[in-house]
């Protein structure tokens, strides 16, 4: 099939409607000369993408600067493209649901990359022998990808990689720094997070490093430090808030009493079962406030 070129001369049909004349639409011909006709001949400049008896997805598209409104300029870039793209201009208007692979212009590089990606949505969706393809077929992109080891978005998933201990490697970022979403759906890293993993496991072996070095002032307690860190951190919320309390005391002594628990509270604890994990127990204080009260440890 011949490919469609507009060098030559392209020849118009009117009709009278609404009292003045208007271009007809027949072809893909003329499609593909809207360029060249005097826009003081088109009914109208520009529309809006919400109210017009169109597929809403395709007014989208068709709006590039996202304003609400298509503009002459925006749907004359979408037929230029829709005209190289395309063998025969004709296609446009053939009411079909599906486009065949073999109308598209592989002779320019558009028209091969538009091809070619095509080809690769069928492929992944599974159907391997069709040779036309519809606009359902290219909307879910999470199915489109969702069988792809690599799809261009730059998230790697574990289920990506085929060696074991790269797989794991993955895993092992994932659980240490978090995941993106990957375009399929599926958990995966990307390239920041990779770089956030390695500038982080660096530093850690610094710190472990100066830690060998200089034990007795970062490792105060041995062995035992990393332990005696994590009983710290468990309670350190609780600890800031007794001082804090305190504190305050301090600065009035009339904030004492409403900083302690009420008689009501107590009142509450005593009709239900009490345990240090009752929720009104956690939120006690871990001693009576007072104003400059030392923490009892005892």
């Amino acid at each position: 099939m011949a490919v469609f070129s507009r060098n030559k001369m392209h020849h118009w049909r009117f009709h009278r409607l609404g009292g003045f004349d208007q271009v007809r639409i027949e072809s893909g011909a003329d499609i593909c000369h809207l360029p060249a006709l005097d826009q003081k001949l088109w009914a109208a400049l520009s529309c809006p993408t919400t109210g017009v008896e169109f597929n809403a997805r395709t007014l989208e598209l068709l709006d590039s600067d996202g304003d609400g409104r298509i503009r002459a300029p925006e749907l004359l870039a979408a037929v230029t493209w829709s005209c190289a793209v395309l063998k025969n201009p004709d296609d446009l208007l053939a009411g079909s649901t599906g486009l065949p692979l073999a109308a598209i212009n592989d002779e320019t590089e558009e028209g091969k990359r538009l091809q070619k990606a095509a080809r690769r949505i069928l492929d992944n969706l599974g159907k391997e022998s069709a040779d036309t393809i519809t606009a359902e077929e290219t909307a879910d992109t999470h199915k489109i990808f969702a069988n792809t080891r690599f799809n261009g978005d730059g998230i790697v998933p574990a289920a990506s990689a085929e060696d074991p201990v790269l797989v794991k490697a993955i895993e092992d970022l994932i659980s240490c720094v978090g995941s993106a979403l990957d375009r399929s759906g599926a958990e995966g890293i990307s390239q920041e997070l990779a770089d956030q993993f390695f500038a982080e496991a660096d530093a850690y072996e610094a710190w472990w490093a100066e830690a060998e070095a200089d034990a007795a002032s970062i490792l105060p307690l041995g062995d035992a430090t990393e332990t005696a860190a994590k009983a710290f951190s468990a309670v350190k919320g609780k600890i800031d808030d007794y001082f804090t309390r305190a504190a305050l005391a301090s600065f009035d002594v009339r904030a004492a009493n409403p900083l302690n628990p009420t008689e009501a509270d107590y009142s509450a604890l005593a009709a239900q079962e009490i345990s240090s994990g009752t929720a009104l127990v956690a939120a006690f204080p871990l001693a009576r406030i007072e104003p400059e009260r030392a923490l009892p440890l005892a």
